[in-house]
């Protein structure tokens, strides 16, 4: 059986030969870590399908490509565009390419960024989304000599890989202390999605802060979102109709914070006066909404820049750094118009007091 030339991929020769797509790498760039009977199951499918790395029969990391493939979750995001223009300075100052793969689209990109990899169109992979599913990064990691790997923005727990972050649980603490050092004892949080690290470590920095000073954290100030400002806008909805409701707003992402305020607006809140609000990211819409917001600045040009020197130094020394590098960037707090001192609250005994 043979399949079209022009469109064989190294998961067609897997799925022929039984074996994963990183046993056929390992076949072909280091054939002595393989059985006799696998290379022979490999070599046989790659006869079948007509496969080929990059229209020659070469190993795949004999002549590097120059290039490194960034993989970030989704294109239209904002939040990475200083990222990916520090990742292109630092790789074009050291004669490296990008790529740039959207992973927005799911499995199917997933397949594409194996491909990207494994026939050889990128020297390295430089990934922005910890959601990744970890049973493909792992088997990439298993070629990790031929393969370099960073993570960079969103850690993957227990990984093992080189990463690159800011610290999301101690950012978001501070945060939400500017709030109670305002004098707010009543703060919500708009939560980023369920399945991502960066929400659940923000959300875990929240509890933290109000737990140290003796605050309530009740489940319904927990407001579900999903770190765009849609949600944000149907989150202010939700925020209105709590029984008790908070004077303050911690919110997981800039973008999140501003549909918020957009919907606070629609509802007549004007923000500080009855509801202080703050962001994380400090994208650049945020100093310029009204009011400017208060957040938590990513230091985002550093973190791209970091990461893909340290890329390009894997790719470049193959074998020199044996350890997981694990480098946390500390992120500022920059305080703008969004937060003010909390209301006085006039209890009713002193509320009969002034009246008499």
């Amino acid at each position: 059986m043979t399949t079209d030339r022009k469109t064989t991929t190294i998961q067609d020769v897997a799925r022929i030969a039984n074996v994963s797509t990183a046993t056929v790498s390992r076949a072909l760039s280091a054939p002595d870590k393989v059985s006799e009977g696998t290379r022979a199951r490999v070599s046989k499918a790659i006869r079948a399908t007509g496969y080929t790395l990059n229209q020659a029969g070469r190993s795949l990391r004999q002549r590097s490509a120059k290039t490194i493939l960034v993989a970030i979750p989704d294109i239209r995001n904002p939040f990475f565009s200083l990222i990916l223009d520090a990742i292109e300075r630092e790789a074009a100052s050291r004669g490296f390419g990008v790529l740039v793969l959207n992973l927005y689209f799911g499995h199917e990109t997933i397949r594409r960024l194996q491909d990207f990899l494994l026939s050889n169109r990128a020297d390295g992979l430089l990934l922005l989304d910890g959601s990744v599913d970890m049973h493909m990064l792992r088997e990439l990691a298993e070629q990790a000599a031929e393969i370099p790997l960073v993570v960079a923005c969103e850690e993957i727990p227990n990984s093992g890989f080189h990463t690159v972050l800011t610290d999301n649980v101690e950012a978001a603490e501070r945060a939400t202390q500017h709030l109670i050092d305002l004098g707010h004892r009543k703060i919500a949080h708009l939560v980023g999605p369920d399945h991502n690290v960066v929400a659940r470590e923000r959300l875990v920095g929240y509890l933290k802060a109000l737990n140290r000073a003796g605050l309530p954290a009740l489940p319904e100030w927990q407001l579900r979102g999903n770190f765009d400002m849609e949600s944000g806008f149907a989150a202010s909805a939700r925020f209105l109709g709590v029984a008790d409701r908070p004077s303050a707003v911690f919110a997981a992402n800039d973008e999140a914070a501003i549909g918020f305020l957009s919907g606070l607006r629609n509802h007549g809140l004007i923000c500080p006066r009855d509801v202080s609000v703050v962001g994380f990211d400090d994208l650049g819409v945020a100093a310029h909404y009204a009011p400017p917001l208060t957040t938590m600045r990513q230091p985002r040009e550093t973190l791209g820049r970091m990461a893909a020197e340290a890329l390009i130094d894997l790719v470049e020394n193959p074998g020199v750094i044996a350890a997981p590098l694990r480098i946390v960037l500390r992120s500022e707090l920059v305080v703008r118009e969004s937060t003010s001192r909390a209301p006085i609250q006039v209890t009713a005994k002193a509320a009969e007091i002034v009246a008499s």
